[in-house]
């Protein structure tokens, strides 16, 4: 069940998602909350510079590594605007990390990215729960799917 709250955090990392569309990144964006809802941090791709595990999920997954209690952590949700890959489920899940939000699929946007022609992937996209099958998830969220897919559209169109 997605909640109000959980559409605000939603909203916010399709808002991270333009602005790393705008500084030339792919347009992937994340908030991490606590129990309670509060957001603690948040982060867009940063990988145009050459390292591919710039992915915001990870950066997240390090930060309540690095700031977070291990109950707390538990607790915690990572919203974002695309399911996680497989290399930030795994951090997700070794960090200890609870729920995960997301607003479209590997499976759909591998589905897109497919239809316009673009290469494929160097990792399999995994769903979430086949790399942490522990880890709640909650996802896809159709109300910003359109918003999403022509954001990744441009992605693709801009090379």
């Amino acid at each position: 069940m997605v909640t109000e709250a959980d559409m605000r955090h939603l909203r916010r990392c399709v808002e991270l998602a333009h602005e790393a569309f705008d500084k030339g990144e792919e347009p992937f964006g994340s908030v991490l909350a606590t129990a309670d809802g509060t957001k603690l941090a948040e982060d867009h791709n940063r990988t145009s510079g050459g390292d591919q595990t710039l992915h915001p999920e990870f950066e997240l997954a390090r930060w309540a590594a690095n700031n977070m209690t291990p109950q707390d952590r538990a607790g915690a949700t990572v919203y974002t605007s695309g399911e996680h890959c497989p290399m930030c489920s795994a951090a997700h899940a070794w960090v200890g990390l609870g729920r995960i939000v997301y607003v479209v699929s590997a499976a759909q946007l591998t589905g897109w990215r497919d239809g316009w022609g673009a290469p494929s992937a160097p990792v399999r996209p995994y769903p979430i729960q086949e790399v942490a099958p522990g880890v709640i998830v909650g996802g896809p969220v159709p109300q910003f799917e359109d918003e999403m897919k022509a954001l990744h559209r441009r992605t693709f169109e801009r090379g």
